[in-house]
């Protein structure tokens, strides 16, 4: 079994990473500048029995996404799977927020995930073989906040592709899924104690973040045989946070921001 991910060097993308080598999968990702990170996850994989390829790849611009697709796809002799996950948050605001930011979220949060997808459904349909797409959004797709009209947009977009593209490449028997995390540590040992500190991870409704290895569970399962009837799917991985519950308020927001 082989995965292509982009961006695992850190964060959500190396816990997917790190869970699928446990899982027998050969990995193949992607990183933007961090060589040093890519290198140490490059170690962390290939110490668990998985053949491991990683590329430098500037997502943002519109040749890469195919180019780096089809190398993974050379290197691990066809992809099984691919997660799109490189993408950069940021909140910003629309009144007077530099317009060059809109067009690189634009570019590396959504063009680059349906470049990398097409790429590597072409090589499914080649290889008349099952596969999985899965993109890696978020529930800022889902809900709105002051100042994340950029990004939450590009989030809100791969919802939309995702099931668009479900029922398109279903007669292939290719399955696509978008995993939609929300507040989620991406620095540190996931300790319990890390994941609830701060004042906005008490105010989720389970009392921590996330963990990048509880996304990887959440991808392991989604493109495994066991979901084999599962397409166009927004799986939500949040502790509760956008439950219509949840307590508003501009201090929260604040908090979100911040912490």
């Amino acid at each position: 079994m082989n995965a292509f991910i982009t961006g695992a060097n850190r964060g959500i993308g190396r816990g997917i990473a790190r869970v699928l080598a446990d899982a027998g999968y050969d990995i193949a990702f992607t990183y933007g500048s961090a060589q040093e990170e890519a290198k140490e996850a490059h170690a962390e994989i290939t110490a668990k029995g998985s053949r491991c390829f990683y590329y430098q790849a500037s997502l943002e611009n519109p040749d890469v996404p195919a180019e780096v697709t089809r190398r993974a796809i050379s290197d691990l002799g066809g992809i099984d799977a691919v997660i799109c996950n490189a993408a950069l948050s940021k909140f910003g605001t629309v009144l007077d927020g530099d317009i060059s930011l809109l067009d690189y979220l634009y570019a590396l949060n959504y063009r680059a995930y349906i470049l990398c997808a097409r790429e590597a459904a072409k090589d499914m349909i080649a290889r008349k073989s099952p596969g999985n797409i899965v993109f890696i959004s978020s529930t800022r797709g889902d809900r709105a906040y002051a100042e994340d009209t950029f990004y939450g947009a590009m989030k809100a977009a791969l919802h939309l592709s995702a099931q668009s593209m479900a029922l398109e490449l279903a007669k292939h028997n290719i399955r696509v899924n978008s995993a939609a995390p929300g507040a989620t540590e991406i620095r540190g040992d996931f300790s319990p104690e890390q994941l609830s500190r701060g004042a906005f991870a008490k105010n989720i409704p389970l009392g921590r973040r996330g963990s990048p290895d509880e996304v990887g569970h959440l991808v392991k399962y989604i493109i495994s045989p066991e979901a084999g009837y599962m397409t166009g799917n927004i799986i939500k991985l949040d502790g509760g946070l956008i439950l219509p519950g949840m307590p508003e308020s501009d201090e929260l927001y604040e908090r979100l921001r911040q912490d």
